[in-house]
């Protein structure tokens, strides 16, 4: 298993990119998983229903599942959030994980970039940062893809993803 990320403040295209990127990935015979970094108030339950009765009920895990998928929905309740070390643990093997957000873990990362946001670049500060994919020209020593480029940028995440095993050796967390 693999591992390499996508970084941008919000708005940047980060999963308009994952979307397209995906099928790329997945029309080239790999197995895709990914792994996104939401603000803490997001919540994939629907109130009412039973699922969501149950965890508001105290349950520590929710469990849904269905003959299509299932969901494990673990209720954090004060305690920390999990790494991404952790996060990664929970993930069934596939070729390649890419992880959306977690910008301050030192994972490899792409940064995804658009200059309507008009905010500062990322990989300036981030050593992790191997490539950046944006809407206009970049002057950087490090490789630039245009956004449309998908192919060129699945290339990219493939030569510079790195095993798990690396990945969690140098974490940090």
């Amino acid at each position: 298993m693999k591992l390499i990320g996508l970084a941008g403040w919000s708005g940047a295209g980060k999963t308009t990119l994952l979307e397209r990127v995906i099928p790329h990935l997945i029309a080239r015979g790999m197995s895709v998983s990914t792994l996104k970094h939401a603000h803490h108030k997001f919540d994939v339950d629907v109130p009412g229903k039973d699922s969501w009765k149950h965890r508001q009920a105290g349950a520590t895990e929710v469990l849904v599942a269905s003959a299509n998928r299932f969901a494990l929905m673990h209720e954090l309740r004060g305690s920390p959030e999990p790494t991404l070390p952790e996060l990664l643990s929970l993930l069934s093997p596939v070729d390649l994980v890419i992880v959306e957000g977690f910008k301050a873990h030192p994972h490899p990362k792409i940064e995804v970039y658009r200059a309507e946001n008009q905010k500062p670049f990322l990989h300036v500060q981030d050593a992790a940062i191997v490539a950046v994919a944006s809407d206009v020209p970049v002057e950087t020593g490090l490789p630039v893809f245009h956004l449309d480029d998908i192919e060129k940028i699945a290339d990219m995440m493939l030569a510079k993803a790195l095993p798990l095993s690396d990945v969690l050796a140098t974490s940090g967390d």
